[in-house]
């Protein structure tokens, strides 16, 4: 059969299979799903880099309820966790789009600078921190007032940047340099709100292809994947003077280099659990997973999980970890608590993004060949399964959710 036609017959299954889905959940009425209070909206926002859109979907409903245009080459997506805002990255444009999700329009573009690739927002919801990797530098947003503030220096090519959860630190990694960057900032205070640059307190050399980072959720250690080979860095992050860490042991007030961690080849990928005591690494080049104990700073050990995995993502409750196989077209649930991989289910070309929905009952899957977002039941009381396939724009990319209730 010509490969064109078999092209044809795959979209339309997938489309007939979406629909079929759309008709039952219109009937009965989220039968099998969670209630959701009256005014209850959820949405998922996923950044299609080939098509230079986002494509919003209706999670409550499970439908596309509109596609955004926004920048050229969209690459990362975030939400402000205490307003209804959602933020685009447009790497050619060197742009943010903020978009609001009540009326899921395009609200305002701000400026930063050449090449963005990746933004943090911090806890407060009132700063954001943009990585321009074409400019060596790192953009502060007042997301108040929906402007550029600040400009620091990085390394070459920093790729992301994380804010520590007390908002003193920013860690950046450069990948061409391969570096990492950790900057003092000032937490956000309304009262004194400040505009001054971050600056820079410590750089590290020595990690290769520096790429994903977590900061645990103490704020006290971060930890950088060395994707150029096969170690992640662990680094000690300054304690706030004055503070009963720093009192217990003066050398905590420092930002050192507590160890480096043999892993798997080509680390691109970190997921911590949620308490914060484990940190899984995506080896996208041996096919496995290494586990990272965060207090003892070791490798507990290094498990095959299948073709390409690229990105992670674990439970609420710590006890599973996602991983979406790049290479194998597919979705590996990991169970932490008895250390073996428990099941797989299929999703559309090249899983790459993941996400959970508000209540975690679904996992969505950004499939970057095929242009879609795998919809997977994670449990209730059967197996995790493929619930449907959504459409989305060309190679998506990153996904982002919120959650909002509407006022009568």
């Amino acid at each position: 059969m010509p490969t064109l036609l078999r092209l044809s017959i795959a979209r339309f299954l997938v489309t007939a299979a979406v629909s079929a889905s759309l008709l039952v959940l219109s009937a009965c009425h989220r039968s099998g799903f969670p209630d959701v209070p009256d005014g209850y909206r959820e949405y998922a926002y996923i950044s299609n880099g080939g098509s230079n859109t986002v494509t919003v979907l209706d999670l409550v409903y499970l439908r596309q309820d509109r596609t955004l245009q926004v920048g050229v080459n969209p690459t990362d997506l975030a939400a402000n966790p205490v307003r209804n805002e959602i933020y685009v990255v447009n790497t050619q444009s060197g742009t943010v789009s903020v978009i609001d999700a009540e009326a899921n329009r395009i609200a305002a573009t701000i400026p930063v600078h050449h090449l963005p690739s990746f933004i943090s927002i911090d806890r407060t919801g009132h700063r954001a921190y943009v990585a321009n990797k074409g400019s060596n530098t790192i953009s502060v947003l007042d997301l108040d007032r929906r402007r550029e503030i600040a400009i620091a220096g990085t390394g070459e090519q920093p790729g992301v940047d994380r804010i520590s959860p007390d908002g003193r630190s920013l860690v950046v990694t450069n990948r061409a340099s391969n570096s990492v960057s950790v900057f003092d900032v000032a937490p956000y205070d309304l009262a004194v709100a400040s505009e001054r640059p971050p600056r820079l307190r410590a750089a590290f050399p020595g990690c290769s292809g520096a790429s994903d980072a977590v900061i645990l959720p103490d704020s006290s250690k971060a930890f950088i994947a060395c994707s150029g080979g096969h170690q992640v860095m662990a680094l000690n992050l300054a304690a706030e003077a004055g503070s009963w860490a720093a009192k217990q042991n003066p050398a905590l007030k420092t930002d050192f280099l507590l160890t480096f961690l043999d892993v798997g080849e080509t680390p691109v990928h970190l997921a911590m659990k949620p308490d914060g005591g484990e940190i899984f690494v995506s080896n996208y080049g041996s096919d496995s997973i290494s586990e990272i104990a965060t207090g003892t700073n070791e490798v507990g050990g290094t498990y095959t999980i299948g073709s390409r995995p690229v990105r992670a993502i674990v439970s609420r409750d710590n006890g599973t970890l996602w991983v979406a196989n790049f290479g194998a077209d597919s979705i590996a649930l990991y169970s932490i608590d008895d250390g073996r991989l428990a099941w797989s289910v299929r999703t559309g070309s090249a899983p790459d993004a993941l996400a959970f929905s508000e209540d975690e009952h679904l996992l969505l899957a950004a499939d970057a060949h095929s242009g879609d977002v795998a919809v997977i039941r994670t449990g209730g009381n059967s197996l995790p399964a493929l619930f449907t396939i959504l459409p989305a724009g060309l190679s998506p990319n990153s996904i982002a959710v919120k959650a909002i209730i509407k006022k009568p």
